[in-house]
């Protein structure tokens, strides 16, 4: 019989494991052809704005496969509702039978994105981290600055979006972390002062232009997870001494590769995956001069690893 969970009790289990490792070691097991992810399945809207990913996959000879529905409706504060929402479920890979449902409302999708933030950086950003930059203040951003605290020296931080608002929010729902952390409405003060960004908003139009960056910037992308969606300028990739994807082949379809391949500004024999990164120190940066890219559109194999990890934390 299936076992089904909910958000709270999801919440509870999650200071007993380790996401960054988990999602690390699924990286690299991507990266060396050791799981099975099929194309995204999706769904865009446009009245109201919001899409729906499905992702699903397995690692071989592992216990289970999962399959991940999420979705992001961005309207859905003006109607007092949370912008995303979703669930794992977890299928025993011997017999098919499903063995639990996460009902994590979304939340497990933002945590594993989070993670992934925390690894990119812990391999690409430069040694000494000045300023930390965020874009965007919802709930990822919030997400992406409380994983990149264990890895990173530094509690210098700005976060940037377009609602004075939300800043003011986020401001509030951080104190507890100890930074400083200052706030703006202007995108170029970040890039001035910042020489690790994170990207985390829906943006269809590019925030960050190549002009803007400074020298041994590291960058992690994660907002752009469809064809529509764009967060930096495609000439930035061009500019940058290392390009990295969470999966190449899915990064040809979608995210800021994606953009980048489609302006003429990048070709495929530029890319590394970060599963190969994280497994080859060749790969790394070599200078806190250099100019990193991350993009990350979201793999399977994260679903995988971070269902995988609650459930044996929820049994245990």
């Amino acid at each position: 019989m299936e076992k089904i969970f909910t958000l709270d009790q999801i919440k509870q289990v999650l200071p007993q494991i380790d996401p960054i490792e988990a999602i690390e070691q699924g990286f690299v097991a991507y990266s060396q052809g050791r799981v099975v992810v099929p194309p995204v399945g999706e769904m865009i809207f446009d009245h109201p704005p919001g899409d729906v990913h499905i992702k699903y996959g397995f690692i071989k000879n592992d216990d289970y496969y999962v399959i991940k529905i999420a979705s992001g409706f961005y309207e859905n504060v003006k109607l007092k509702l949370p912008s995303n929402n979703g669930m794992m479920l977890l299928f025993d890979r011997k017999t098919g039978q499903l063995t639990a449902v996460l009902l994590d409302e979304g939340y497990l999708t933002d945590v594993r994105t989070a993670a992934a933030g925390a690894v990119a950086a812990k391999y690409l950003a430069p040694k000494k981290v000045q300023r930390i930059g965020i874009f965007g203040a919802g709930i990822q951003g919030r997400l992406q600055l409380q994983y990149l605290i264990p890895e990173i020296d530094c509690h210098d931080v700005i976060v940037w979006s377009r609602s004075q608002k939300t800043l003011d929010n986020y401001k509030k729902t951080t104190e507890h972390f100890g930074l400083n952390i200052q706030t703006t409405l202007d995108a170029r003060a970040v890039a001035a002062s910042c020489n690790l960004i994170v990207t985390a908003t829906p943006a269809q139009r590019p925030l960050i232009s190549a002009d803007h960056i400074q020298k041994g910037t590291h960058i992690t992308a994660i907002g752009s997870d469809t064809p529509e969606k764009i967060e930096l300028d495609p000439a930035l990739l061009q500019k940058a001494d290392l390009v990295v994807a969470d999966s190449i082949e899915q990064s040809l379809l979608r995210g800021e590769i994606y953009q980048a391949i489609k302006a003429g500004c990048l070709h495929r024999d530029n890319l590394l995956e970060l599963g190969n990164v994280i497994a080859d120190k060749q790969l790394q940066r070599k200078s806190d001069d250099q100019i990193t890219i991350a993009d990350l559109t979201g793999v399977a194999v994260q679903d995988i690893q971070i269902s995988k990890a609650v459930y044996k934390a929820l049994t245990a």
